[in-house]
C-alpha cells in the first residue's frame, strides 16, 4: 500500500487549516482516550500552530473526531478536537491536526 493511500486511510476527515500555521517547537501535555478507550496523559510536541488549531507529534494512537485536552507551557488547558491523523513522510512519525474548541483559540481566557 502506498504511503499516500495509508495516510488517506488514517485521516478520512482531515481538513486543511482555515488559517496559516506557523512553525513552532514546544511541548504540550496531551490528555484523552486512545482508540481502544484507554485514558492517556503524555507529553507531545507542537510543531505548527494557528489561531484556532495545531499540528502535534505524538505516539499515542488516537482517532479523528476524538476530543482531547491540550496544556501548553503557557496559558491554560484547552479542549480540542482531532481532525486528522497521519504518518508524515518527512519523519515517519504520527502527526495529529487539532481544532481548538474555544473560538478564541490559544488566546482564550
Amino acid at each position: 500500500m502506498s504511503e499516500e493511500l495509508k495516510n488517506e486511510t488514517l485521516t478520512p476527515t482531515a481538513q486543511r487549516p482555515r488559517s496559516p500555521r506557523v512553525p513552532v517547537n514546544f511541548p504540550v501535555e496531551l490528555e484523552g482516550r486512545t482508540q481502544t478507550g484507554d485514558p492517556f496523559r503524555v507529553t507531545a510536541e507542537a510543531i505548527r500552530v494557528s489561531r484556532a488549531g495545531a499540528t502535534i507529534v505524538t505516539d499515542v494512537l488516537v482517532e479523528a473526531g476524538t476530543t482531547v485536552r491540550l496544556t501548553p507551557p503557557f496559558g491554560r488547558a484547552l479542549e480540542a478536537e482531532i481532525n486528522g491523523v497521519w504518518i508524515d513522510d518527512s519523519d515517519g512519525r504520527q502527526h495529529i491536526g487539532v481544532k481548538l474548541l474555544d473560538q478564541n483559540g490559544w488566546f482564550a481566557e
